[in-house]
């Protein structure tokens, strides 16, 4: 079964690369066929297997031989190692296909919001959507989500009010509907390490110059917002028990 996840990801995961090249152009993810930025011919179908078509190809279009992104193979096996990652976490369960769900849809808007420095409001609405089907499983614990969707995203508004406009819009978003799937406990928590590790890469970017003046802090919540879902129960016992 386990397997089977990790498979099912990697699938998934090319369908993620077609969202991450049509929804910043505002184009339908679900008609039209997948063809090559070079020479725009239609990629055949055994040109479209996950990760192995790459690798057989060396990277290039079969026809124009035109150099193909790094990005298709790299969110393919993102995707399936955070499948095989959450279903070793959780098993076999409804929270488990919402959790995976929730990931592609982090790794989709980490990939867009580094390149084009947006998160499309079609991300956030459909994590929310995600969000209230994990509700109404959970709704014995109603408070805790609710707290989460309002506790960061409150947090994020006050400081791009107060800095004018120095949080994008897209994520207040993105924390108010991860918040209300994650609970405010873990959204907390994503949030600081998202913080320590945009710091962290911003600081390396800065000093081997590679950085922009503007830096998206959507990949680094989605990366604080991953490890908190697997980790993050443990991660806040052990940083109670330094105390108590």
């Amino acid at each position: 079964m386990a397997y089977l996840f990790l498979l099912l990801g990697i699938l998934i995961g090319s369908f993620l690369n077609v969202c991450i090249y049509r929804i910043p152009k505002d184009e339908s993810v679900v008609t039209g066929r997948s063809h090559c930025m070079g020479c725009n011919k239609n990629i055949p179908w055994y040109d479209l297997v996950p990760i192995l078509s790459y690798v057989i190809l060396g990277g290039k279009c079969r026809f124009c031989k035109k150099k193909l992104s790094i990005q298709y193979p790299i969110v393919e096996l993102l995707n399936g190692v955070a499948y095989l990652w959450i279903f070793m976490k959780f098993d076999y369960s409804v929270e488990s296909i919402i959790y995976c769900l929730f990931v592609s849809a982090l790794i989709t808007l980490s990939f867009i919001d580094w390149k084009f420095m947006i998160i499309p409001n079609k991300i956030n609405v459909f994590i929310l959507i995600l969000a209230i089907i994990h509700l109404i499983y959970n709704i014995e614990q109603w408070k805790n989500y609710i707290i989460g969707f309002f506790i960061v995203s409150g947090l994020l508004l006050l400081i791009a009010i107060i800095t004018k406009g120095q949080i994008g819009g897209g994520d207040i978003k993105l924390m108010a509907a991860s918040g209300l799937l994650l609970g405010w406990d873990i959204i907390i928590l994503a949030l600081c390490i998202g913080s320590v590790v945009g710091s962290i890469i911003s600081i390396i970017l800065l000093i081997t110059k590679k950085g922009g003046k503007m830096v998206p802090f959507g990949p680094y919540l989605s990366i604080g917002m991953f490890i908190s879902l697997v980790y993050g129960k443990q991660l806040i016992q052990w940083y109670l028990s330094m105390f108590f």
